[in-house]
């Protein structure tokens, strides 16, 4: 009776097992079948060839591989997605790939203006990024990008030159209450003469961004290095902290008192205390700069015209602030006079504790005309304001020379 029982058990055991092993079986034939194409398409450009004449993009993982440049500056992409039953390229405009026979899908776009463009692959629906291009942090996420060179360019080019660091730190934020990361450039030579100080950029980052922006995209270490070599710029440790301050029990966000507040707290309470404490820095607002683009460039306007007494140096960069945007349902137009009281009516203050008030803009930005309305204004009332502008729309290579004229301004 027992070996009944006994031999009972074991074939429901064995029925189960058959059972648990066919379901598996199910399952995993499923999720092949709907990871099949992506498998395929992660195999991107492997027996990609260079178009005559065109170049790799920068931005690549492999320099032998596609994306690549055309001279007249298109672009071509390819991707090997067999089972893929659409592909497209979102590089701002959509355009959809074609297939050939052997499953590579191709598309070469209009041509696009020097500089730094995000994009990404869309298969079958839906964006990732390309296994084929560097990705970076930039739209709230991560994602690839292409680097469109600019002819007769060079000054973010690395050169023969004595280089400095990019040194990644870590500090606990009592505003935020967690540990954040900062970016901090110290110039050639830094390490050797330990006794010299340095003049130090506080340098913010765009919405969607964080601490990578400016030390990755933005190529401050490179662009630093070929000024301070061709002696265009004082030697100087340039500070990227994350601008995203999210304060426990506060919503505050955009360009409200209680955001800039809470962005002030950090750079004062936070920021500031950690590099005077670790870094060799000079003192006093002469020898402090604080700048930004777009979304910091906002900050750098609130945070360093409202401290004079902590900056003489403040550089705006594409800001949305003056106007190019649409505003939030309610909101009014920017008065200037009401977010830095006096900057209109007694602009002598301002232009006695300031030695530099920077703004830029790209010429095909949407910003352009009300940054110049608002500059013609600070003008017309005495406040000293530099302005530049530079061929590129609301991007990266706009900023990077923005930072390159900004920075051989300041800390004379």
């Amino acid at each position: 009776m027992q070996n009944k029982i006994y031999e009972s058990r074991k074939i429901l055991e064995i029925n189960s097992l058959e059972n648990l092993k066919k379901k598996l079986e199910m399952k995993t034939k499923k999720l092949f079948t709907l990871l099949f194409p992506m498998l395929l398409f992660f195999i991107n450009n492997v027996n990609a060839q260079i178009p005559e004449g065109s170049k790799p993009a920068p931005t690549n993982i492999r320099q032998n591989d596609c994306p690549c440049i055309t001279p007249d500056l298109k672009v071509m992409f390819k991707v090997n997605a067999p089972n893929a039953g659409k592909v497209q390229i979102d590089l701002g405009k959509i355009y959809d790939l074609q297939k050939d026979e052997k499953g590579n899908w191709t598309v070469t776009t209009e041509s696009q203006v020097p500089g730094f463009h995000y994009y990404s692959l869309v298969i079958n629906g839906v964006k990732v990024s390309d296994p084929a291009s560097e990705t970076f942090y930039g739209t709230g996420r991560m994602s690839s990008a292409i680097d469109i060179p600019e002819t007769e360019t060079d000054f973010y080019l690395i050169k023969d030159v004595p280089h400095g660091d990019i040194r990644s730190k870590s500090y606990f934020s009592k505003t935020t209450g967690t540990w954040r990361n900062v970016n901090i450039y110290t110039p050639p030579g830094y390490d050797k003469d330990t006794k010299k100080t340095y003049p130090v950029l506080y340098i913010q980052h765009g919405g969607g961004e964080d601490e990578r922006g400016w030390a990755v995209q933005g190529k401050t270490n490179i662009i630093l290095d070929n000024l301070i070599a061709e002696g265009k710029a004082k030697p100087m440790i340039v500070v990227i902290p994350n601008g995203n301050v999210t304060k426990p029990g506060s919503a505050a966000a955009g360009y409200t008192d209680e955001a800039m507040a809470n962005f002030k707290e950090e750079i004062f309470q936070n920021v500031i205390p950690f590099i005077e404490k670790y870094y060799r820095v000079k003192p006093g607002a002469a020898n402090r700069a604080i700048s930004g683009l777009s979304m910091g460039g906002g900050q750098a306007f609130y945070t360093g015209l409202r401290n004079l007494e902590m900056f003489a140096n403040v550089g705006v960069f594409s800001s949305g602030l003056f106007g190019g945007i649409a505003l939030t349902p309610g909101a009014a137009e920017f008065d200037p006079e009401k977010a830095i009281p006096g900057i209109l009516t007694k602009p002598e203050m301002f232009n006695k504790k300031l030695k530099l008030f920077y703004i830029s803009v790209g010429e095909q930005d949407p910003r352009i005309e009300s940054t110049k309305k608002i500059v013609e204004n600070f003008r017309s009332k005495g406040l000293k304001v530099e302005f530049a502008s530079f061929q590129g729309g609301h991007e990266w290579q706009v900023w990077r020379k923005s930072l390159h004229d900004f920075a051989q301004r300041i800390f004379k």
